[in-house]
């Protein structure tokens, strides 16, 4: 797509690849990677599949430097904006293989096992293994076919050839020829980091008071927190974005802090981060987290742009609603910083709207430790299994003594205009005894709670009677059912 009539920015980006610094000019705040690298540098092993950060087709992997150290990841570069790009190493399927054509070890075993069919989703693939090649084989770790799988989750093969695909996986083994030489890669990237940028039409604040006075001054601006959605508005939506404030770089908000009370959690941190943070105080959320989405989604985007976003069938948003989050809105007004604590169940308006000011940003998602006596079930019901958006998505945290039920919150997600507090369910449940009739009247009062439509994903009459059945599984398994969850069967 042809989009050198929009405004462009007299900021460069820089970025590393290929033993040097690339320094480009008059890149649009809108263009993605993908349009970067194909259009732009020329850069054809990266495909565009789908342009919806689904298929992995576009699939690359970056790196930043931590300590000293790389740390990798994999994006979907259909969706991710170029800008996004600046300070961080970069390799695509046309930079492993050396000068001599030597294969990289990941290509190689995607030879031997026969993991190319019609091969345009195969770069895709080989990039999700080059990274877990970083972070697990090069590091002296094995790679199981649980690591496999997740690599793996955002990428899909057309001709269903992902047996030989995951065999590659577990079969690769490290080759000290191969290894990437970091130090050069970190001194260049922390030279690179010198650059905050403050001023054009793509700003990337490093320090929330950069970021707060940025937003201040053009409370017109996108604000970008990962842009895994956002990608959407620009691929699939076609929608311009003539300037666009980057969060992702601000170090305040790119941390998890632990308190005795609760843990706050940074917009800025990604969504694989958040769940797991969240699942050390409640395993429970791990497979729930796992099936947000694919690897690369949960690598790019954040917890607070899933939430700052507002979407219906995000689902973050039902988790943390029974959890009783609470988020922290900041703004700078007349040089003086404020804030405020909003609770996520009042924070949406109507569909995609908030409460969110024009010059506030979402800065934490404050989440409750857990009280004694806690029982929380998460449960999401989707066309796949895995890598799909909700059709309904249900959050459950119930505290249960001598039998009555003293304490419910409930979150829902797919059944109405904005994520939802199913309030009169939980207004059947509290006091009355854990028992068959107590819950046969919660699924009565969710069944009328709610009025969702029908669409692609489920009809409105689905999508009432899976509330009722989500229910009498967390019924089921807050009473002893062992065997109620896919991954408890296998």
């Amino acid at each position: 797509m042809n989009r050198t009539l929009h405004p462009v920015t007299e900021t460069p980006l820089r970025f590393w690849h290929r033993d040097a610094v690339v320094a480009r000019h008059h890149i649009p705040p809108d263009r993605t990677l993908l349009d970067l690298l194909r259009e732009d540098l020329r850069l054809t092993a990266t495909k565009e599949g789908c342009a919806a950060g689904d298929c992995g087709a576009c699939t690359v992997v970056v790196a930043e430097a931590v300590n000293g150290r790389l740390q990798y990841r994999t994006v979907n570069s259909c969706i991710k904006p170029a800008h996004a790009m600046d300070g961080l190493a970069l390799w695509t399927a046309a930079d492993l293989a050396q000068a001599d054509g030597t294969l990289h070890p990941v290509q190689q075993a995607m030879v031997a096992c026969h993991g190319s069919q019609c091969g345009f989703c195969t770069p895709g693939f080989v990039m999700s293994l080059f990274a877990l090649y970083q972070r697990t084989v090069a590091q002296g770790q094995a790679v199981d076919r649980h690591r496999a799988h997740e690599a793996l989750s955002g990428n899909l093969c057309r001709c269903t050839g992902y047996r030989p695909i995951v065999q590659a996986a577990c079969s690769l083994q490290a080759d000290a020829a191969q290894a990437v030489d970091e130090t050069p890669i970190v001194a260049a990237l922390h030279q690179l980091a010198a650059y905050p940028q403050t001023t054009g039409d793509y700003l990337r604040p490093s320090t929330l008071h950069a970021l707060l006075q940025a937003r201040a001054q053009h409370p017109q601006a996108q604000l970008i927190a990962g842009a895994t959605d956002a990608g959407l508005w620009i691929t699939q939506g076609l929608r311009r974005m003539p300037q666009i404030i980057d969060l992702t770089r601000v170090a305040e908000l790119r941390r998890v802090e632990r308190y005795p009370q609760h843990i706050a959690i940074g917009a800025a941190v990604n969504l694989q981060d958040a769940f797991e943070a969240l699942a050390a105080d409640r395993p429970v959320i791990a497979p729930f987290g796992e099936r947000f989405a694919g690897w690369p989604v949960r690598q790019s985007g954040t917890l607070g742009g899933n939430v700052a976003n507002g979407s219906p069938i995000g689902d973050s948003m039902p988790l943390l609603i029974a959890l009783g989050a609470q988020l922290v809105l900041m703004a700078s007004r007349k040089g003086r910083v404020v804030h405020r604590h909003v609770p996520l169940d009042q924070f949406y308006t109507g569909y995609r709207q908030s409460l969110l000011a024009p010059d506030e940003v979402l800065a934490w998602v404050a989440v409750p430790r857990p009280a004694p006596g806690e029982w929380l079930g998460a449960y999401k019901v989707s066309k796949r299994q895995e890598d799909d958006i909700s059709a309904v998505c249900l959050a459950v945290q119930l505290h249960v003594q001598d039998g009555h039920i003293t304490a419910a919150r409930i979150g829902a997600g797919g059944v109405a205009a904005t994520p939802a507090r199913a309030v009169q369910t939980e207004a059947a449940l509290i006091g009355q005894p854990w028992n068959e009739a107590t819950l046969a009247a919660a699924q009565q009062a969710i069944a009328q709670e709610f009025s969702p439509l029908s669409d692609l994903r489920a009809s409105a009459d689905y999508r009432r009677t899976i509330l009722g059945q989500l229910l009498r599984r967390a019924w089921l398994e807050s009473t002893g059912y062992k065997t109620i969850r896919l991954e408890a069967l296998a």
